[in-house]
């Protein structure tokens, strides 16, 4: 697989995202449902902490990709849905941060929305993975 930045503007590179990306040579293609801040049972976690549901749902993200054979580093796409942006955003760098440490910075949208499918959760991650 080939990935190639577009950027016409830079300022988004500074966020850990590229405003678009051309993927070439691609195998397969994983779309992840969104994942949330859930253990293996299904029972919510971290009520009321957006860091540790942030990354709980990033761990989840992580497993969905590695049961498929792939990793963060195949994210080509990832959406964020959070039902308060400001208080998620002191948290963000979690993100960028293991995003950056597996040389991705994919096209990222984040939305705030009035709920999530399940009471108590903040954040969710979306995610789309190409090998």
């Amino acid at each position: 697989m080939e990935r190639t930045a577009v950027n016409p503007v830079t300022w988004s590179q500074e966020l850990g995202f590229n405003q678009g990306e051309v993927v070439s040579g691609q195998r397969r293609t994983l779309f992840c449902s969104g994942q949330t801040a859930m253990d293996p049972d299904g029972v919510p976690q971290h009520e009321g902490d957006p860091a540790g549901q942030l990354a709980l749902s990033l761990d989840n993200l992580e497993a969905v990709l590695a049961d498929a054979g792939m990793s963060l580093g195949n994210l080509v796409r990832l959406t964020v849905y959070a039902t308060d942006i400001d208080a998620l955003m002191p948290h963000y760098g979690v993100l960028a941060g293991r995003l950056a440490a597996a040389g991705v910075a994919p096209p990222t949208t984040m939305l705030q929305v009035v709920r999530l499918a399940v009471p108590g959760q903040v954040v969710e991650l979306e995610g789309t993975a190409v090998d």
